[in-house]
């Protein structure tokens, strides 16, 4: 699937899920909360974030729909082994909606939160730059429709 603005950024969750991501919001960790502080400061980042936001049958801790970054904040019981291949399970699962994810440990966040910044800051711009990417091939493929019904026609060559 291509990265496109025709997707919700919601991904089709219901409204359960938006329920549980209000609750949470309500009940942000003491790291949720403090990088919370910075993802919402504009001069940072330049973009959106969203907080506890539905995606599908999750929700995530920090979400920039622009440029389909997830953020999540590790607490200890991510170090469980069952909590681990769940994450890494859904993380398959947002990834097929052609989200970055990033992590970072209540650790991290508590003792290098301006390092934590940093991360981001630098996860942004690539984003941009894949976004771009994709925009631009998704344009070509509209403007260049294949004749022959493959993905991969180079409109560069002669037909012999």
């Amino acid at each position: 699937m291509a990265i496109s603005d025709n997707v919700s950024m919601f991904f089709g969750a219901k409204p359960d899920i938006f329920e549980k991501a209000a609750n949470l919001r309500e009940n942000m960790t003491e790291a949720e909360k403090l990088l919370w502080e910075k993802l919402k400061d504009r001069s940072l980042f330049h973009y959106k974030f969203r907080r506890q936001h539905p995606i599908d049958i999750f929700i995530v801790d920090f979400y920039c729909h622009p440029i389909h970054l997830v953020i999540e904040v590790d607490g200890g019981y991510h170090l469980n082994s069952d909590q681990n291949e769940y994450d890494i399970g859904r993380s398959a699962e947002l990834e097929y909606w052609e989200l970055k994810i990033i992590r970072f440990t209540n650790n991290d966040i508590f003792t290098n939160i301006d390092e934590v910044v940093e991360k981001i800051q630098k996860e942004v711009k690539v984003r941009e730059i894949e976004i771009k990417k994709s925009s631009e091939v998704q344009f070509a493929h509209q403007r260049f429709p294949n004749p022959k019904g493959s993905a991969d026609y180079d409109t560069t060559k002669k037909e012999k």
